[in-house]
């Protein structure tokens, strides 16, 4: 299993994850929306790079050219709600991929610190043999993405998952490294993070996401 992090190179896409954090930038909900997809379109290009391609012959007003395109199916497969605008900037770029969606989400226990992640319902086409880009903007535990995943299978094998976060906590690296299929899947990540506090909120992190996208939630 490969491991990118983004952030280790040099490219614009550092700014827009810097925006994401900035506690004043954060207050244009319509700025941290549109920096979410600048960062989806960015990685969508980066994970294009690693597919399969053929060439198409198309004809110009002057003549033919023939150009190299992707020949592998694709399927978006995006947690709600923060995924919402991520999958928008995923789909900009693969604007013939199919699109699948996951409830899920965290209910806490009465103590407020401990939780368990549950899933409502999901609607996807069949994954068999297409590659599936599952797409989170904060991957804290790892635990929503892998019951995601687990719920998605039952369309399907897909032959080849990309795991696509914006910020990823070191815990939950690990833990996708260990419960996803080894040979078959490629994690991307803008930002790692060291740690998470007692609320599983990744540190230093943005906050909540789905809260500074859409506004906040009881």
């Amino acid at each position: 299993m490969k491991t990118i992090n983004l952030s280790e190179q040099n490219t614009v896409l550092n700014r827009f994850v810097s925006e994401l954090r900035d506690v004043e930038i954060q207050k244009d909900s319509m700025r941290f929306r549109r920096n979410i997809e600048r960062i989806g379109e960015i990685m969508a290009y980066e994970i294009s790079k690693t597919l399969n391609y053929f060439p198409l012959e198309t004809v110009t007003p002057l003549g033919t050219s023939v150009t190299n395109v992707p020949s592998d199916p694709i399927v978006i497969g995006t947690i709600l709600r923060a995924g919402l605008v991520y999958h928008h900037g995923f789909l900009n770029c693969f604007d013939q991929a199919e699109n699948a969606f996951v409830s899920a989400y965290r209910k806490y226990r009465e103590n407020h610190q401990s939780f368990h992640v549950h899933i409502e319902y999901i609607a996807s086409p069949r994954i068999e043999d297409k590659i599936l880009i599952l797409t989170d903007p904060m991957l804290a535990t790892g635990g929503s993405m892998d019951l995601s995943y687990q719920a998605l299978l039952t369309k399907g094998q897909p032959k080849h998952i990309h795991i696509a976060t914006i910020i990823a906590s070191r815990q939950a690296i690990g833990y996708c490294e260990q419960n996803f299929p080894k040979d078959r899947t490629t994690i991307w990540a803008a930002a790692i993070d060291p740690e998470l506090n007692e609320y599983a909120y990744i540190i230093p992190g943005l906050g909540d996401a789905g809260d500074l996208a859409y506004g906040e939630k009881e």
